[in-house]
């Protein structure tokens, strides 16, 4: 993804993940902090992704907000805070479902290193730590799975079985 595309992505989402932050922190100053956490963890992986954004930008806005919360009030409820309860339009959805398929497929570490690193926002290091490996090792594990899930998902685009 170009700088271009990702600005114009960034200034395309914006309200919702400020709307989205502010559902779960009830706090405007605390969402815009989020919501900057978050844009600077897209911008981190711009190169590595394609347009639309949405749903990885709330999943890490929503996950940043459960962590403010649970830094500010440890006892406090996160219910009603999944991604789910954010409205998507049915191409969307039908887009993340078919992603998920493909996900689901990946062998078991590169599932769970695309996971953390994507979905949970965790640092390499963390992850070969998780996972018991090597940053490198992590990588290139990273690497074919992205690879893979492109591949798998461009065949299901097309009509082929994954």
């Amino acid at each position: 993804m170009t700088e271009k595309e990702y600005k114009d992505e960034v200034r395309r989402l914006h309200g919702r993940l400020i709307a989205k932050a502010v559902s779960i922190l009830g706090n405007e100053a605390d969402a815009e902090d989020v919501v900057q956490d978050a844009l600077l963890k897209l911008w981190q992986m711009h190169e590595d992704m394609r347009p639309p954004l949405q749903a990885l930008a709330l999943v890490i806005v929503r996950n940043l907000s459960i962590d403010r919360l649970r830094r500010r009030c440890p006892d406090c409820n996160v219910e009603g805070t999944d991604i789910r309860d954010t409205v998507y339009s049915t191409e969307e959805d039908e887009r993340i479902e078919r992603m998920m398929a493909v996900v689901n497929t990946l062998p078991g570490l590169q599932q769970t290193i695309l996971r953390l690193r994507h979905i949970e926002g965790m640092e390499m290091a963390q992850i070969a730590e998780l996972v018991g490996s090597t940053e490198v090792a992590v990588r290139k594990a990273l690497s074919r799975a992205r690879m893979r899930v492109k591949d798998r998902y461009t065949d299901l685009r097309k009509g082929k079985k994954i």
